[in-house]
């Protein structure tokens, strides 16, 4: 007797759901873009009511945004100290930060990080007040002692009486260089004291000399504290080896103004690239929207997962900033810019692309990762851990929040479009 078989539909209802279900590894090709896509046949998310997609990218918005508080900066964009130590002792982080507190500062915090390498201990701890205002005065006193040294110069040759009738120095050439030479030996001399070197800036006899001396001056301070630092360490830790990252607050201030400046630059010009291809407010609005959902999903996750922003870290989020428009973009072209078929059949061949595309980037930043957490890299960390929640985040905003916009679009657009049509035949076939 023949058995019955029946086909159950096993697809699970919620449609994003079902990109991870059916897999079939046969490698079918992309009628499209003759791409390969690989791994699972992809059913098209789009076909019914593609507006239920929308609710997890929104979730998933709303909770970032929640977590972006949370974010820290760096030694980088904050200034300060980032002592690293490899040690193969088992070091308690949160007894050696209390023990270090009582002599280094209130503002220090101690991270531990296991790897199949061993333990490292990554310690951040803020500027000290000498060192900071080593870093001012090294600052003022740069700036002025070029000027001090053409005063000086000036002064010698007029002192020498061999100025000539066109000459430019003037009579008050010395006196100039007086009042100059005054305030410098001012800074420099703080900055002797500050170094507890015996020395005085009169004491030397032109400003070549001065900008040696208060050269070693800062260089002094930077390695006492540096050994005062490492002192304290050592009376409650033995270690293989260690480094020191200082950064002053002038330079974090200038990473601050610089990154401003790049994100401010770039995002101007994405929309004029935007605007320009498609001369229309709504897609272009949606490419937007997609890449700064991807921002905001990538920048959550660094507060969940405790990832300071960094120059590494920074560096992520402007290439997922191209990514994000790339895949934006092939959406958009895909759906509005061609004709043949129906636009949710034109955005399921741009998701399968995209998807693949995705999945790619997602397994090279995975490798990435991988190779930071067995080596103690912080930088690769950094880098593959935000690209990673970046991309998990691409795959929900492109596909399932600015496709539900496009796709909007594209339809009212037909359907505008086959109106005018109907209105038109109406209207010559009575004639």
């Amino acid at each position: 007797m023949p058995v019955l078989q029946t086909k159950q539909n096993t697809q699970p209802k919620n449609p994003l759901s079902r990109i991870i279900c059916n897999s079939i590894i046969n490698l079918p090709k992309d009628k499209d873009t003759h791409s390969v896509v690989f791994l699972m046949e992809l059913p098209n998310i789009f076909e019914g009511n593609y507006r239920r997609l929308l609710p997890l990218p929104l979730l998933l918005i709303v909770i970032a945004i929640f977590f972006i508080p949370s974010v820290k900066q760096g030694v980088d964009f904050k200034g300060g100290v980032l002592i690293s130590l490899q040690t193969q002792e088992n070091v308690d982080a949160l007894s050696l930060e209390e023990s270090l507190k009582s002599e280094l500062g209130s503002e220090l915090s101690v991270k531990k990080i296991e790897s199949a390498l061993g333990a490292s201990i990554e310690i951040n701890l803020a500027q000290s007040e000498a060192l900071s205002r080593a870093e001012t005065l090294k600052g003022e006193f740069f700036s002025q002692v070029d000027d001090v040294s053409r005063l000086e110069a000036d002064a010698a040759i007029f002192e020498s009486g061999t100025l000539t009738n066109d000459s430019l120095i003037g009579s008050d050439a010395p006196q100039k260089y007086k009042v100059a030479r005054e305030r410098l030996d001012s800074i420099a001399n703080e900055l002797f004291f500050l170094s507890k070197m015996e020395q005085k800036a009169q004491d030397a006899p032109n400003t070549n000399d001065l900008r040696k001396m208060a050269s070693r001056a800062y260089t002094k301070i930077n390695e006492d504290y540096q050994a005062g630092v490492r002192a304290a360490i050592e009376k409650r830790v033995k270690y293989d080896s260690i480094s020191f990252e200082i950064v002053s607050a002038s330079l974090s201030g200038h990473f601050i103004s610089t990154a401003l400046w790049v994100v401010g630059v770039s995002s101007i010009l994405a929309i004029i690239a935007v605007f320009f291809v498609f001369r229309s407010f709504i897609p272009s609005a949606a490419v937007l929207i997609g890449a700064t959902a991807d921002i905001t999903i990538a920048l959550g996750a660094m507060g969940l997962f405790g990832i300071p922003l960094t120059l590494a870290s920074f560096a992520a989020l402007l290439m997922l900033i191209g990514y994000s428009l790339d895949t934006d973009i092939l959406l958009t072209m895909r759906t509005l810019k061609r004709s043949e078929g129906h636009a949710r059949e034109r955005a399921f061949g741009a998701m399968k692309t995209g998807v693949t595309m995705n999945i790619t980037a997602m397994a090279a930043f995975s490798a990435l990762l991988i190779l930071s957490i067995l080596t103690n890299i912080s930088t690769y960390y950094e880098i593959s851990a935000v690209a990673l929640a970046g991309l998990v985040g691409d795959l929900f905003a492109t596909w399932g929040l600015n496709a539900v916009i496009v796709l909007w679009y594209a339809e009212k657009k037909e359907k505008e479009a086959g109106e005018a049509k109907s209105k038109f035949t109406a209207f010559y076939g009575k004639k």
